[in-house]
């Protein structure tokens, strides 16, 4: 698959359920230390809250959602894909998107995301801090990491 196979679109509230879904199922597979209780509470925060009022941008095979960005101003509030179309390209171009809208992009990732964490490093974002407990206070350690355009 080329990055030609994909279109990035703006997120419609139809989208919900389906990236909702994509969401848990991305989360299940990177975040699985935080087990599956915690991330059906956040679910119901990515529902209500995070899909509906972040600048989210959704990529499409066809009109089928494979993956999707939500912004908060310059930050990465999330970034997921499906994980059966992870490694076709899909999370680098939803960066490219995010980059040429922001110019300069910021994000958190769980340090125990080794995927994720070399996934950005190999994009260009670079650590700026690390914190020993995540945005709840819980201990899940963070790094914060950057990237101009």
């Amino acid at each position: 698959m080329s990055n030609t196979d994909i279109t990035i679109r703006a997120y419609r509230p139809s989208d919900l359920h389906v990236l909702s879904s994509l969401w848990f199922n991305a989360s299940l597979a990177a975040h699985a230390f935080l087990g599956e209780q915690r991330l059906r509470q956040q679910q119901q925060l990515v529902e209500t809250i995070y899909l509906p009022k972040a600048e989210t941008w959704v990529a499409c095979m066809g009109e089928h959602p494979v993956g999707f960005i939500g912004l908060i101003d310059h930050f990465i509030g999330g970034l997921f894909v499906s994980p059966s179309q992870q490694g076709k390209g899909i999370g680098r171009a939803l960066l490219s998107h995010a980059l040429a809208l922001k110019g300069e992009l910021s994000l958190d990732v769980y340090a125990d995301n080794h995927g994720a964490h070399l996934f950005y490093l190999r994009e260009g974002f670079r650590e700026i801090s690390r914190n020993s407990v995540d945005d709840e206070g819980l201990p899940f350690p963070t790094i914060r990491m950057i990237r101009s355009a």
